[in-house]
């Protein structure tokens, strides 16, 4: 495509190159969950108690928003994209806390009493990062649908890298930043990737800042490295922000720091799942929440397991031999959710059917397998058949995120990448079970499986737990 051609293209779908549609969305989805956040303290210590606290003058203290915001913006989460989701989640709850903390302790010092009000600020810091979370996610969507959000940027590079990059900013709503042009050096015929331009001239930066006022530039591997340098002092450093996306990504993760040795600069990083202290924060993490969770759901688990004997012949819990820390085998406990006959209905699908021999070799799973009892199709959808694992975890064989477990016939699919993503105990939930479940291949679970290895933290943990609940309550790629 000629610059002539992209212009008129660009013209006719991008009219701001500003963040500031982004940002005003944000601040307003963000005024929005604090006072639902408000309402939800109040509202519990209404449902405690009537008499304690009127609910409906939690309006009243909407004075403090404002303070939320300032501390938002103190912490970087505007115009929130390009923000990793543990990250988000850490700045939310640390401005949380010092805010709800400082309207308390300004009430005490004003009545010194600690009354039901001060407890419903408790409470509302403890709901405000699920809700605050769940509102950006609503209000991404609709900057998308609209198309009032999406900031234009730049992407050098046509290579795999770049298209993965493209896909995934086209596919994504988080980001918010949306490709609007790639430009590379090689000798392809296409003109465009996923509807996005491409021109074969990586220096014409000034000119596309020029003309369009674009001000990200995104920068991976170019097909012809050779004038590389030449390419980023002349061209990309026209535009006022650029990101480097390297091209060995299994070496990078989210908490990378960058180190000057003397003029030269390092990037710093390190494998957090092999040190004990933070392998001790995640053990607790995994058997308090699994108790918790275990006590509270016993009477639902009991009534579970009395259908499941109910409505078809054999055991109520299945345990299944699955691959765990550094390749050690275990008993995956599992609703029962098969024919008691599974492994014959199996063999007798697959001998018949090409087409679900097919999808049983490439994911391990089948869409409409016809083991699966009419009971089991429910628990499947609803995740449920997943809670006898909190034994595994409670146990020390599984963790509550983590990997996925999987079984012998797997191992080739993770190639030379087993050893490493095997070396911490896999999980009940983890990344490429909120990113797609059962409808990722095996390159994606691979992918996320490594991210999450390398980008570990109690945030990444709790921000996947988050996502959980949403993903097993709307039952998508779930069979």
């Amino acid at each position: 495509m000629t610059l002539n051609d992209f212009d008129v293209w660009y013209r006719s779908r991008y009219r701001r190159t500003s963040s500031t549609l982004t940002t005003t969305g944000m601040i307003i989805s963000d005024l929005i969950g604090c006072m639902l956040s408000f309402g939800a303290g109040f509202f519990f210590i209404n449902l405690y108690d009537i008499r304690l606290i009127n609910f409906k003058s939690f309006v009243t203290y909407w004075p403090y928003v404002p303070v939320f915001i300032l501390i938002f913006q103190a912490s970087n989460l505007y115009p929130g994209v390009f923000l990793a989701p543990a990250e988000e989640l850490r700045h939310f709850v640390v401005s949380s806390f010092l805010t709800h903390g400082g309207i308390i302790f300004s009430r005490f010092i004003e009545d010194t009493e600690f009354d039901a009000i001060s407890v419903a600020f408790i409470i509302s810091f403890f709901c405000s990062p699920c809700i605050l979370l769940t509102c950006r996610a609503v209000t991404h969507r609709v900057l998308v649908k609209t198309r009032l959000g999406g900031i234009p940027a730049v992407v050098f590079g046509a290579g795999k890298t770049g298209r993965l990059l493209v896909d995934r900013l086209v596919n994504s709503a988080k980001t918010g930043y949306v490709p609007a042009l790639i430009l590379d050096n090689g000798d392809g015929a296409e003109e465009t990737y996923r509807g996005v331009p491409i021109i074969r001239d990586p220096m014409i930066g000034p000119e596309i800042v020029r003309r369009y006022q674009i001000k990200m530039a995104i920068v991976t591997t170019l097909s012809n490295r050779h004038n590389w340098n030449e390419m980023f002092r002349s061209s990309v450093s026209a535009f006022r922000y650029h990101v480097l996306i390297p091209e060995a990504s299994s070496f990078t993760d989210i908490w990378m720091s960058v180190r000057d040795f003397d003029g030269i600069l390092g990037f710093v990083t390190s494998h957090k799942l092999k040190m004990p202290w933070n392998l001790g924060i995640k053990r607790f993490m995994d058997v308090s929440v699994s108790l918790i969770m275990g006590l509270a759901l016993l009477p639902l688990l009991l009534s579970i397991a009395a259908l499941v004997k109910i409505t078809s012949p054999g055991p109520a819990l299945f345990g299944h031999t699955r691959i765990g820390k550094d390749g050690k085998r275990f008993k995956a406990y599992k609703f029962r959710s098969m024919a008691a006959n599974a492994d014959a209905l199996l063999r007798e699908l697959l001998d018949s059917d090409p087409k679900a021999r097919s999808e049983w070799e490439a994911n391990r799973k089948i869409k409409n397998d016809p083991r699966v009892t009419k009971l089991g199709k429910i628990l499947r959808q609803t995740s449920l058949d997943e809670f006898p694992q909190l034994i595994n975890i409670i146990k020390g064989e599984m963790s509550l995120i983590g990997p996925r477990p999987i079984v012998d016939e797997e191992v080739p699919k993770y190639g030379e990448e087993f050893s490493r993503i095997f070396s911490v105990r896999p999980g009940l939930s983890g990344l490429w079970q909120v990113s797609g479940r059962s409808d990722t291949d095996y390159n994606e679970r691979v992918a996320f499986d490594s991210y999450y290895l390398q980008s570990w933290s109690v945030w990444l943990d709790l921000w996947v737990l988050y996502k959980t609940v949403w993903v097993v309550l709307k039952g998508k790629g779930a069979y």
